[in-house]
């Protein structure tokens, strides 16, 4: 009996800590945004070799690049840049990944480098486009999905980026 017992504890451990080392990282009562939401949007006015460069020197860096379309005028958009700026996700973003803000205004500027990477350039921010180290765009199906992260909580756009991390 006592043989059973401690064989099949040992499985629960083992079952357990590998439970462990497949969650995914979970943020907790004081993983909240912070305020005022940030305005990571600069008005710069960006050229397909720009965007090429962003991601070429973020490989080389052994990161994951990250286009982020979107403006300062939109909810979605501040959210979803204030979450990113949780300490606890920045500094899992900040481990995987960089992240460069590309300036839409009020779709007047910059819409047109989202075509390069087969997205079609339409109203609706931000897109997200997350691309992994050999330049492959991960998530070319769904760069629409972060338009409502107002309706989203913090832990659901921190699973997206733990998910589309490819170490």
């Amino acid at each position: 009996m006592n043989k059973s017992l401690i064989k099949y504890s040992l499985i629960s451990y083992f079952f357990f800590f590998v439970l462990i080392l497949e969650s995914e990282i979970m943020l907790n009562k004081n993983d909240k945004l912070i305020m005022p939401l940030p305005m990571p949007y600069d008005g710069i006015i960006y050229t397909t070799n720009d965007l090429n460069d962003f991601i070429n020197e973020t490989i080389k860096s052994d990161k994951q690049p990250i286009l982020i379309f979107g403006a300062n005028w939109c909810p979605d958009c501040r959210i979803f840049s204030g979450t990113i700026n949780i300490p606890k996700v920045n500094a899992y973003i900040k481990k995987h990944f960089k992240i460069l803000y590309i300036d839409v205004k009020r779709y007047e500027i910059n819409m047109q480098l989202m075509e390069e990477y087969g997205i079609p350039s339409a109203e609706g921010i931000p897109r997200v486009l997350v691309f992994d180290k050999d330049k492959n765009l991960l998530n070319n199906s769904n760069t629409t999905e972060w338009r409502t992260a107002r309706d989203r909580s913090s832990q659901e756009i921190f699973n997206f980026f733990q998910d589309m991390a490819k170490d």
